[in-house]
């Protein structure tokens, strides 16, 4: 079930009229949301609901075992928990990627095949709402936080605005939220509607126009195109992600506002970025963090020598561009980011072993640093959308050598790339005074303001609208 759809938009108002008549009632309440979030996600295939039902299963016995045990037994629960959901993941979105290469390699050494070539469905979000099922077992043993009640914990993990993009939402942010009681007069409706509509905007127009108009046609034959419109299939597939993530985002964060919970940023103008590091502080935050804190943290982080960090840094990366997807496109990619946030981390070293600046200093310096980051980062999601790393590789030489002609690169589509780009650099002071602005309007006011938005969205937006770049991840 798609937001930007008529079934959802039937499905949310059920939800939010008889949410808040259940508000007074928790229990009854939380069976509800359940049930919805399950009914959402059964959307797709009502079959895999049994394997959201199982990463909860496994969650709330792994932390029952956590807080009935101590010391070495407390340490193993904990583990053989996270086995549990790692092996689900694994089976799902990783086996018929390890066994159609050792396929490869035991057949090119005269072994035959070891393994069975299966044909798995991936399920819809299964990396986010394992992710979080692991962070809730984890700060369990840590003492971060208390075991949930079971229903409790099946609404965290199966909350439906966050189950199938993220953002990966931990259990001290949620949990809290789930166990109270909300107050509707709280709710910060006006910008609740305006991430709804800003959200839908982002994704209904700007990324839809690019995917169809430029990124899709070039990466689908890249032989047919000039270099300057495969530079531009990639400068629009760095704005059309962004543009997809962060508005599913917004459109996640504010449909739990309007049902009373709030969710952490998971964007913070990425493409203003001086440094990977700065731009992994801002991009899709909620990964990076629970990458950070139970993984790179984990392996010794920052202690211990500079080579043990660098090998801390790029397992993250690996892992975190094999989370993706089960493919050599995304492994690449965390390979060059991995090595790219090293690069980095050496160059601060050298720099501040010798008193100099680690960060740009000066408007020319400023520029050129998130110039070069931009350009980085989208050699990056050139592996990233690319279907294999042929056709990433046919993509690389022809940007250097097929000088052309460039039809698709029309002074609308330059128009989007530069609009996706600027619109990161506006002051937040501006968007406040807008959303004040709608704030203190009256109702009918409101409904205007929105109605002409939609309007304007349906109007620039296609006929159909693709499913979010993130929903198979």
């Amino acid at each position: 079930m798609l937001f930007p759809t008529i079934d959802f938009a039937i499905f949310f108002a059920v939800v939010f009229t008889v949410s808040w008549l259940l508000n007074p009632f928790p229990v009854p309440w939380k069976l509800f949301i359940v049930a919805a979030s399950y009914f959402f996600y059964a959307w797709w295939d009502w079959r895999f609901v049994f394997l959201l039902a199982a990463a909860t299963v496994i969650a709330h016995v792994g932390a029952t075992a956590i807080e009935r045990t101590s010391g070495t037994a407390r340490r193993v629960a904990m583990w053989a928990s996270v086995a549990g959901l790692l092996g689900l993941l694994g089976w799902f979105k990783y086996y018929g990627f390890f066994a159609v290469n050792l396929d490869n390699l035991f057949r090119s050494i005269g072994f035959g095949h070891p393994l069975p070539l299966l044909a798995i469905t991936l399920p819809v979000a299964i990396s986010f709402f394992t992710f979080m099922a692991i962070s809730y077992v984890v700060d369990v043993e840590r003492g971060v936080v208390r075991r949930a009640r079971p229903i409790d914990l099946a609404v965290y993990l199966s909350f439906f605005p966050h189950l199938v993009a993220g953002p990966i939402v931990r259990g001290t942010e949620l949990l809290p939220q789930i166990r109270r009681r909300r107050d509707a007069a709280e709710v910060e409706y006006a910008r609740a509607f305006w991430l709804i509509a800003s959200g839908l905007a982002k994704k209904v127009v700007l990324s839809s126009y690019l995917s169809a108009n430029v990124v899709d046609p070039v990466f689908a034959d890249p032989h047919q195109h000039s270099a300057l419109e495969i530079l531009m299939a990639v400068w629009g597939y760095g704005v059309q992600i962004y543009a997809d993530f962060s508005g599913y985002t917004d459109i996640a964060i504010g449909i739990a506002l309007l049902l009373g919970f709030r969710f952490p940023q998971n964007f913070d103008r990425p493409y203003t970025a001086l440094s990977l590091q700065d731009f992994w502080r801002r991009w899709h935050m909620t990964l990076s963090f629970w990458l950070r804190d139970y993984l790179y943290i984990p392996l010794g982080g920052n202690r211990g020598t500079e080579p043990r960090i660098a090998a801390n840094i790029m397992v993250t990366m690996l892992l975190g561009g094999l989370w993706h997807g089960a493919a050599w496109t995304f492994v690449i990619w965390g390979g060059i980011h991995g090595v790219g946030q090293v690069v980095g981390r050496r160059r601060r070293m050298y720099r501040l072993a010798r008193g100099l600046p680690t960060v740009p200093v000066g408007r020319r310096r400023v520029a050129l640093a998130r110039f070069a980051t931009f350009q980085f980062v989208c050699l990056g999601w050139l592996f990233f959308r690319a279907d294999t790393v042929g056709v990433a590789w046919t993509m690389l030489t022809r940007a250097v050598t097929a000088w052309g002609s460039a039809p698709l690169v029309t002074p609308l589509a330059v128009g989007a790339v530069a609009i996706g780009i600027a619109t990161q650099y506006v002051p937040d002071g501006w968007f406040d005074a807008v959303l004040t602005f709608f704030a203190e309007r009256r109702v009918v006011v409101q409904g205007a303001i929105l109605g002409l938005v939609l309007l304007a969205i349906t109007t620039l937006g296609p006929a159909g609208v693709a499913p979010f770049i993130y929903y198979r991840f």
